[in-house]
């Protein structure tokens, strides 16, 4: 079993900045897939970003694309999303996802693990 725990979630701005992190334990995760998924009050979740096992592969969600970087410390069993010019549109609750897959997913289906979710507002 895979935990997933997210955190630096917050209060921000209009064109600031926030890095999430999330913490895995429970079992080894360097041949993961991880990413982040969103859900903004009212609506479904949505992809925000994905990354392969070795860092070699990443997919990005069009609004977030050129504004949020996803990247890995295996060495910490942690992912990280630094999210930059930060928009009010991109106020939700965030979750870390991981797969044991050499894959990249966009997809909430094909990921079996998630985190709790991280709250990040982003005020106009």
């Amino acid at each position: 079993q895979v935990l997933l725990v997210e955190s630096g979630g917050g209060l921000v701005q209009a064109g600031g900045s926030l890095r999430l992190a999330c913490a895995a334990s429970g079992r080894p995760f360097g041949n993961y897939g991880m990413g982040w998924f969103r859900q903004a009050p009212g609506k479904g979740r949505e992809f925000v970003a994905a990354l392969s096992w070795d860092s070699g592969s990443s997919r990005y969600a069009d609004s977030v694309k050129d504004r949020f970087t996803i990247s890995r410390d295996d060495a910490q069993n942690r992912i990280y999303l630094q999210m930059n010019s930060l928009k009010p549109e991109d106020t939700a609750v965030y979750y870390c996802v991981a797969r044991d897959s050499y894959l990249v997913y966009v997809s909430e289906a094909l990921y079996n693990h998630w985190g709790q979710g991280t709250q990040v507002t982003v005020s106009s």
